[in-house]
């Protein structure tokens, strides 16, 4: 079994205790929904004729759909974009050389440090002042690049940190028989590493596919600027977000399932259980 040596695991008291909590905290959500909805209800924005209009085709052929494609459009780009990016520079992180090392550790500290918005904004003003691309393709290039940066970043740091838990013995074997230290990385170590990284890669695209509502602060006409439109024309823009919000939900709860499903698959794989989260720092001990 393996158990922490951070905490103490928690006894049958600190349970009950938890159980109490988790009922007095689900009792209080319930509660602020409950009063939340009675407010709008006060309000009118639960009237039937502001929600209607979602049962009928016209809203979602002429904005939700195209805010919805718009969006996945730029997530696609981006996730590829960001796959090359993350291996390029966790390579790097990873050569034999110091200069590679430090080159490749600079752009990816710096691009992690900097805020996605920030560097949407940047490429978007940048690009319009070179006059290198048409105007109306400049939102779509500046959510691409600002997403291709930042988590291109955290792909990686991925990179390193899964062929860094591998066992030595990986890379010791592979020197034993004749390979050379880049043809270990590229043949053995970095393979079996992006297979162990998988369900963490994958819970990046949820953060991909979330970031890309912030094309709307640069006009990118993807599902949150959609949505605005629409409620901005319909006098119902509350319930025109929240439609968007749950399209969102229902996409990345899909992608989030697809991300523990792969973990599952990859634990029997590796010598380890994979998890679907980024690798943490806690210390673990065999008993």
């Amino acid at each position: 079994m393996s158990q922490t040596v951070l905490f103490d695991a928690p006894g049958p008291r600190a349970r009950r205790r938890m159980v109490w909590v988790n009922v007095a905290a689900t009792v209080v959500v319930a509660g602020i929904g409950v009063w939340v909805l009675a407010r709008l209800g006060a309000k009118g924005q639960l009237e039937a004729a502001l929600w209607t209009p979602f049962l009928t085709p016209d809203p979602w052929v002429d904005y939700l759909l195209p805010g919805l494609a718009s969006t996945l459009k730029a997530a696609a780009i981006a996730i590829v974009t960001s796959a090359v990016f993350g291996l390029v520079f966790g390579l790097g992180r990873l050569s034999a050389s110091r200069a590679v090392r430090a080159v490749s550790g600079a752009v990816v500290e710096f691009f992690r440090a900097v805020p996605v918005l920030l560097m949407m904004i940047f490429f978007w003003l940048g690009l319009a002042r070179l006059q290198l691309l048409e105007p109306r393709d400049l939102p779509l290039v500046a959510v691409v690049l600002g997403l291709t940066f930042y988590n291109g970043s955290v792909f990686a740091e991925l990179v390193r940190s899964g062929v860094h838990g591998l066992p030595r013995g990986q890379r010791e074997a592979a020197l034993a028989v004749g390979l050379r230290r880049a043809q270990s990385l590229r043949l053995v170590e970095v393979p079996q590493a992006l297979i162990a990284m998988l369900p963490a890669i994958a819970s990046q695209l949820v953060v991909i596919l979330k970031d890309t509502a912030l094309g709307s602060i640069i006009t990118y006409p993807e599902l949150l600027d959609a949505a605005r439109r629409l409620g901005s024309g319909q006098g119902n823009i509350l319930q025109s977000l929240i439609v968007a919000a749950l399209v969102f939900i229902v996409i990345n709860y899909a992608l989030t399932r697809f991300a523990g499903l792969l973990a599952g698959r990859v634990g029997r794989r590796t010598a380890g259980r994979a998890r679907a989260e980024a690798p943490s720092l806690a210390v673990t001990t065999d008993r």
